[in-house]
């Protein structure tokens, strides 16, 4: 048995940009920054950023190109998937991308209530129901976060 699972809290590095596949199929890239701080062997504080290259495939992806923007504070789960290419110079590369499958806004409450409500069924409220897109495979939901859950501020995100 394996497992290939992330969970990111963070904020957007750039836009969402989406390209549509020849079948029509929307993808969208971003990056996403990741903060962790530490002490360091001096005792002093010391924050390091990742940083994650993010897809999200059809109407999740449109979805995101309308409401995520630079900066944004999402939660994101997905899994990892390396993609392999040769360069112009003959080159062998390799990525690694965090392919999204759910991600939910965690930005001020102002911010999440005006994209859901523009959002329309690209939203639920709390639930995990899952739009019956033959495409999608389960695919990715976007949620406002539910009421009912911990109330989750800036001061409670380390970066």
């Amino acid at each position: 048995m394996s497992v290939n699972k992330v969970i990111l809290v963070g904020r957007l590095g750039r836009d969402p940009e989406t390209r549509y596949t020849g079948g029509g199929q929307a993808v969208a890239n971003f990056t996403m920054a990741t903060d962790e701080s530490y002490k360091d062997k001096s005792g002093e504080r010391q924050k390091r950023t990742e940083w994650h290259r993010i897809v999200v495939w059809g109407k999740q992806a449109e979805i995101a190109q309308q409401y995520l923007k630079k900066g944004s504070l999402i939660f994101l789960e997905g899994r990892i998937q390396s993609r392999e290419w040769q360069d112009k110079e003959g080159q062998k590369r390799t990525a690694f991308e965090i392919v999204a499958r759910d991600f939910r806004f965690l930005g001020s409450k102002g911010e999440g209530a005006a994209a859901a409500a523009g959002a329309g069924a690209g939203f639920s409220g709390g639930t995990q129901s899952r739009p019956a897109d033959p495409d999608m495979e389960g695919g990715p939901m976007l949620e406002e976060p539910s009421a009912s859950g911990p109330e989750i501020s800036d001061e409670d995100i380390p970066f």
